[in-house]
């Protein structure tokens, strides 16, 4: 057997709201609560399972490979959100995509402050 990510943990403050926020952007649908998990599943089987945190939330980083249909649909979400968006994930270069590797990128932060990563194409696979 070959080994794949099957799920993650993701913390959040509203577990829901946090689910919805991006299965919305993404254009996925929220699955059934599954014991303390709210999960969203993404097309490779892999979960992202939301899970109600109290305290304080460290930022993790999460990114989606996309294809450029995709992106110009999500992308066009996250405008329509009023959402910030930067080309870099230190967040240096606000309301610009980046075009690594002949493709295009985006960040933008979640409600608890994850950095979210939207690119079509994986980094080291094609010209600067």
């Amino acid at each position: 057997m070959s080994v794949e990510l099957n799920h993650t943990i993701v913390a959040a403050h509203d577990k829901e709201a946090s689910a919805r926020f991006l299965a919305d952007l993404l254009g996925l649908e929220v699955s059934p609560q599954y014991g303390p998990f709210t999960p969203v599943q993404i097309a490779n089987g892999v979960t992202l399972d939301y899970r109600e945190e109290a305290g304080s939330i460290t930022p993790q980083h999460y990114a989606f490979l996309v294809s450029e249909d995709e992106f110009e649909s999500i992308f066009g979400r996250v405008r329509a959100a009023g959402l910030t968006y930067w080309a870099d994930p230190h967040h240096r270069r606000r309301g610009e995509i980046n075009h690594r590797d002949g493709g295009r990128g985006a960040y933008f932060d979640d409600p608890n402050g994850h950095n979210l990563e939207i690119l079509t194409r994986p980094y080291g696979s094609g010209g600067d």
